[in-house]
């Protein structure tokens, strides 16, 4: 397949490396030079230039590509590059910094294949580091819904229910279940649940607490401390993780991709 991929700064390098490395060709569009150089120098075809700009994303071969990564810094750019894909057919997935707040998200998740916020996914992946063992974020599907595995214990209240028993919050939904060390599969309603068993479960963040408690067994408090709820909102803890993220770095100074 044919990807160009707008900005080269960590997020887009990363991207194009592991594209290009799956057998894909990959062109990578950076309008600032010394950024540039670091994508040149790993060897990848590369055009100089504004990636909200048509001609430019023509020059990176938009009209033969099958999709579009605009991975840049700066929303307005992604969103532009993004627009000018849709008009030629490609698949289209648009980075977001600035805040991952509803408003921002339901803005623009109709008018693109894809919205990723590269932070909170890294923080998904350090958060499950912390944890460890017995619960595992898997994605934030929209600012208040996480897809989410987790690890029956024998503390579990369900331990012993069959699938056809169990009965999650209104606000979740079991998507797969996995026996012990097994492959996941669809859950039928015989299946029984026990000790090790793995389940994936759909939920909003409101009621993860409720989902913790009822399938891995742990306290109310603590429950709602690692869902995110307690005295705080999933709502303001987002706002608040948005917030931190925002803030000027290392990395938003190189990804430009359209701006310097």
């Amino acid at each position: 397949m044919r990807f160009v991929i707008i900005g080269a700064g960590r997020v887009g390098l990363r991207t194009a490396r592991v594209l290009r490395d799956e057998g894909h060709e990959v062109t990578i569009v950076e309008r600032d030079e010394p950024t540039l150089r670091r994508a040149r120098d790993q060897e990848f075809t590369t055009v100089e230039g504004d990636g909200s700009r048509e001609t430019v994303l023509e020059e990176a071969g938009v009209t033969e590509a099958d999709a579009v990564g605009a991975l840049t810094g700066d929303l307005n750019v992604n969103f532009t590059a993004c627009m000018i894909a849709n008009h030629y057919d490609c698949r289209t997935v648009m980075r977001i910094d600035e805040s991952y707040r509803e408003g921002i998200y339901r803005k623009y998740a109709d008018q693109v294949d894809e919205v990723i916020y590269p932070e909170r996914l890294g923080a998904i992946g350090a958060k499950n580091a912390l944890l460890g063992g017995t619960i595992r974020a898997i994605a934030d599907i929209a600012p208040y819904l996480q897809v989410v595995e987790l690890t029956i214990t024998d503390a579990a209240p369900v331990n012993g229910y069959t699938i056809s028993e169990l009965h999650l919050p209104a606000d979740a939904t079991l998507l797969a279940f996995g026996k012990g060390e097994g492959h996941l599969e669809i859950p039928t309603e015989d299946l029984s649940i026990e000790d090790g068993d793995r389940l994936v479960v759909l939920a909003d963040f409101d009621v993860l607490s409720q989902v913790r408690q009822l399938l891995v067994g742990e306290s109310p408090t603590r429950a709602a401390a690692n869902a995110g709820s307690g005295s705080s909102s999933a709502a303001e803890l987002l706002d608040s993780e948005a917030d931190s993220d925002s803030r000027p770095d290392r990395e938003s100074e190189s990804d430009t991709g359209g701006v310097n």
